[in-house]
């Protein structure tokens, strides 16, 4: 029997599709892209309406000889990558490269799941082409920038730098916000505070002073604050209104690509790649005992709040059943469609709500686990009725100033329930909430316990994290779902951008390519113009615009910005002659900087590739340090993860050694020092310097104090917003401010 061929993009997806679609289909995985502009010349025809020239990718060719193979056998092919520009310019490609387009189809399913996938098969369609265009002008366009405006950085400032046409931009938010950071200066203010009791000091709360002489209040020097508190420790209190209203709160929507990448950050300190490299498996599907491979999530690349109708109902059923009916909305949930949106796919969530995490715990990893419990819940919230709060505002005379005391009750918790979304780091309280307060009336005498003056500066804008920069990329209309992770990695990766903690601090490196490129390549580097390009994308995508036209619009600015540039640009490249010759091949060497600092290098390259550390007191006091594989001296490296020491002897003898930076703490397993290091991620922690023997670590800053409550050692961490001691060990609940 002539069976049908479906072509995927993953392995992990060809199992789960395999286990659905029977005996009648053989699924076979591409492994991503198969063609694409070349890696070492333009591959574009600027003069001929940028016709594009694709070859193979390297490696590739055994995959495209064992799908040729299969085509030839099969009935039909139906080529199944991802529902995405992206994956729809993927089977155009496999199909370009089958050649046998009289048998294919193309079918695309939000969920890999049973019902998703046949009833993708019985309703198969052509490849769009305007999606393959939108994504062929995309693809082009960050080739023009990247291959034209790389090489004009080599030249002008150091070999190797590279550019891209969305990153560039968002190195550009980074660099602006540190500069904002560097120019501010802070102010100072200060708040007073009243303890307050009508009846005895147990049922006491808190007032902030609000108005003076019914004006808004500003305090800024500690004498002012110091009369001011004379004033009030003299007054009556009285309470002038007690303001009461019930208030709704409703739950957010079900996650976007955005939502989840930020909420994962915040919740799960995962990077935006490491969130949707997770998500990717969860949608391709995993690996459950009794069923096979099965999908757990709707596909993850999306900006859409709609959810399908079976699954809403499939949720007012779950909750009704564990919750109670009072916990579903009288009408169905419907979620506001974001400006800008494509809204192809719906929102991210799970296939199937009866499979709670808890059940399938077991069949996940550690972090599968915390992310599909996240979308779980998050869904589930979003489909429950509103949180209702009574909340009540006291404000209290005491002469001529006025303070306010704020509250809340949660009179029904609703979806607060299950699940309640997270604020950025550092991100205020709203000034409604607040604790309990005891019942009082308007006209009621208030007996005073204290009045505290307290003293503040205003802050600097915070550094953006991978959440905050996705937040804002999203709301500036920079990128699209699925870009947000490459973006960051790229940027990263560059060495344009580090990360300091969970910050994302430019480099210095950083600093002068995003100031240049801004001097020289205004249109490109203007957040309204990059906007506007992926706007024209999904006008391309709608059928609205010629993908070439869009391509020429962009282009001609460019091209002019790029010859003025040529001549203008002033060159920062550091080349500085040295009178030491090259142990090679006699000729000068030369003071050159590279991505990790200064280096000599020798005056012929490329005919001549020698290089040498430049000594300085850092690196000198490696100098007796000797390979422990072949003897040969060790020399002091850099990576974008740090210092490390390699042999010199490289690429014949690969070893080398992390430099441990010893923080003056020692372990408190085994008494070895306490350094500290970056993950494979660049996340810094601090583990024990005997490891593996021993394997003592934490997150936070070690310090030399032990904890009050069981003996170990504290850390400094960071605690909504604060810096706190908290205790290294898991179990222990102790946290003070520091």
């Amino acid at each position: 029997m002539t069976k049908n061929l479906v072509i995927v993009e993953s392995p992990a997806k060809a199992k789960t599709l395999e286990k659905f679609l029977g005996k009648g289909f053989f699924v076979r995985a591409s492994g991503g892209h198969m063609r694409d502009l070349p890696q070492k010349k333009l591959g574009v025809d600027v003069e001929k309406d940028f016709a594009p020239t694709y070859q193979l990718i390297k490696g590739k060719e055994k995959a495209v000889k064992d799908l040729k193979a299969d085509s030839k056998k099969a009935k039909v092919i139906f080529l199944a990558p991802d529902p995405d520009r992206e994956g729809e310019a993927i089977a155009w490609h496999l199909s370009e490269i089958l050649g046998m387009k009289n048998k294919v189809k193309r079918v695309e399913f939000n969920e890999i799941t049973k019902g998703a996938v046949e009833n993708a098969i019985k309703h198969p369609r052509a490849i769009d082409m305007n999606r393959v265009d939108a994504q062929q002008a995309r693809r082009i366009l960050d080739r023009l920038v990247g291959y034209k405006l790389s090489p004009l950085l080599w030249k002008k400032v150091r070999k190797g730098l590279s550019a891209g046409r969305v990153q560039s931009v968002a190195v550009r938010l980074i660099c602006e916000r540190q500069k904002e950071i560097d120019a501010f200066k802070p102010v100072e203010y200060w708040t007073i505070e009243a303890k307050l009791t009508k009846t005895d000091e147990a049922a006491s709360f808190a007032a902030k002073l609000t108005l003076k002489s019914g004006e808004k209040i500003a305090i800024g020097n500690d004498a002012e604050a110091g009369k001011i508190v004379k004033d009030l420790d003299g007054a009556k209190y009285i309470i002038s209104d007690v303001i009461k209203k019930e208030q709704k709160r409703n739950p957010a929507p079900p996650f976007i690509t955005s939502s989840l990448q930020q909420e994962a950050a915040r919740r799960l300190g995962y990077t935006a790649k490491k969130t949707m490299m997770i998500a990717q498996t969860l949608y391709e599907g995993v690996q459950i005992p009794n069923e096979g491979p099965v999908g757990l999530i709707s596909y993850m690349r999306t900006d859409s709040f709609r959810i399908a109708k079976e699954a809403s109902v499939a949720a007012n059923a779950y909750i009704k059943k564990n919750f109670g009916a009072k916990y579903i909305p009288e009408e169905p949930r419907v979620f506001k469609k974001k400006k800008q949106a494509q809204d192809a796919h719906e929102a991210i969530r799970p296939t199937l709500i009866d499979r709670s995490p808890e059940s399938l715990k077991a069949a996940l990893s550690d972090d599968q686990y915390e992310l599909y419990l996240l979308i779980w819940k998050r869904f589930l919230a979003s489909q429950m009725s509103s949180a209702v709060l009574d909340m009540t505002a006291i404000d209290i005379s005491a002469g001529d100033y006025t303070l306010r005391a704020n509250g809340s009750v949660i009179k029904f918790d609703g979806f607060i329930k299950l699940y309640v979304e997270s604020r950025e780091e550092g991100e205020a309280p709203s000034e409604e909430e607040g604790g309990i307060l005891p019942e009082l009336f308007k006209g009621d005498a208030l007996k005073k316990l204290s009045v505290s003056p307290s003293q503040h500066f205003t802050e600097p804008p915070p550094r953006y994290t991978e959440a905050s920069l996705v937040k804002e990329l999203e709301q500036r209309g920079i990128g699209r779902p699925s870009t947000y992770a490459p973006i960051i990695s790229t940027i990263l990766d560059r060495g344009y951008v580090e990360r300091d903690a969970k910050a994302l601090k430019p480099t210095e490196l950083g600093m002068t390519i995003s100031d240049l490129l801004v001097k020289h390549f205004a249109t490109i580097m203007d957040y309204k113009f990059t906007a506007h390009m992926e706007d024209d994308l999904d006008d391309i995508v709608a059928g609205k615009l010629d993908w070439v036209e869009a391509l020429k619009e962009f282009y001609a600015p460019f091209k002019k910005d790029l010859a003025e540039a040529e001549v203008k640009m002033e060159k920062i490249k550091k080349e500085v002659m040295t009178d030491k010759k090259c142990p090679k091949c006699g000729s000068p060497l030369l003071i050159r900087s590279g991505r990790f600092g200064d280096f000599l290098a020798c005056s012929a390259y490329p005919k001549c590739k020698y290089t040498e550390n430049i000594k300085t007191a850092e690196t000198q006091q490696y100098e007796n340090e000797v390979c422990e594989k072949c003897g040969k001296p060790m020399v002091l490296k850099r990576s974008r993860f740090g210092q490390f020491l390699a042999c010199s002897g490289y690429p014949k003898c690969k070893f080398t050694k992390t430099i441990l930076n010893k923080t003056g703490v020692l372990c408190p397993e085994c008494g070895g020092d306490i350094v500290l290091r970056r993950s494979k991620k660049g996340r810094i922690f601090y583990s024990c310097s005997n490891y593996p023997k021993c394997k003592f670590s934490m997150w936070g800053k070690p310090l030399n104090e032990k904890c009050p409550k069981c003996g170990s050692l504290l850390m400094e961490s960071k605690l909504k917003g604060k810096t706190v001691k908290k205790c290294s060990k898991k179990d222990c609940d102790f946290v003070s401010e520091t």
